[in-house]
């Protein structure tokens, strides 16, 4: 079974508790440990990868459509290709605390396996998948909100890396609007010199950013203002 102590985890990091404990078992058995236990009569994970592959595919399709509507299809698409690859789920795997509780074969283990890329992948995919065959999709988007789509919105899964151009498309969805990127200062940390600038949006403040040279801060300036300005939408949605 898996360990007692993962099991407490996910109920208070993510209030996820399986009522089928046979499916998390199984989300985290690699088929080189259940083939050398097979007195235990375990599965492996290959078939809820498959699964959860698909399931995580739509919530991340859905969420997008119903978070990003400034965004035409394919930049959707793009920005969807970034977030379901192989790098980010295995790094949410590492990040939702999986990756010591995945059981492998004495060989496999020896290989490394453990800190092995596509693996983590296939046990993040896995997991989703039991956790929808468990309690059905609501149970995945909610585990989502936690793990991955806070990064989805902090700019983490960008479809491209222009967060001027990206704020750009979002502020003029409905129209032109004047926005202007200014120095307001600069200074010396550490004996290295910081620029800070303002963006204005129709002669209006709406955020600031620091950075190395005028082109960074200016970047971290767009990105904080649009992170901001979703929030805000999101909210309005919410009420």
């Amino acid at each position: 079974m898996v360990a007692a102590e993962f099991v407490s985890d996910l109920r208070s990091k993510y209030g996820v508790e399986f009522h089928d404990l046979s499916l998390l078992d199984s989300a985290f058995t690699h088929a080189s440990f259940a083939n050398e236990n097979r007195e235990l009569g375990y599965g492996n994970y290959e078939r809820l990868e498959f699964l959860g592959d698909a399931v995580l595919e739509l919530a991340v399709s859905d969420y997008l459509f119903a978070n990003y509507k400034h965004l035409p299809e394919g930049k959707l698409t793009r920005m969807r290709a970034s977030i379901v690859k192989s790098s980010s789920f295995c790094q949410l795997s590492i990040d939702s605390g999986f990756q010591p509780y995945i059981r492998l074969g004495v060989g496999e283990e020896k290989m490394g396996a453990r800190n092995r890329a596509g693996l983590l992948e296939d046990v993040f995919e896995a997991f989703n998948g039991a956790l929808y065959l468990d309690q059905g999709m609501p149970a995945v988007v909610a585990f989502l909100k936690q793990a991955l789509f806070p990064k989805i919105d902090a700019g983490e899964y960008s479809y491209d890396t222009d967060h001027k151009t990206r704020l750009q498309e979002y502020l003029q969805r409905n129209g032109e609007r004047k926005i202007e990127y200014l120095v307001v200062d600069t200074k010396d940390i550490d004996h290295e010199r910081d620029f800070v600038v303002e963006l204005r949006v129709d002669d209006q403040p709406l955020a600031t950013g620091i950075g190395k040279n005028k082109k960074a801060a200016e970047k971290n300036a767009a990105q904080t203002a649009l992170n901001q300005l979703q929030q805000e939408d999101r909210n309005k949605q919410s009420n």
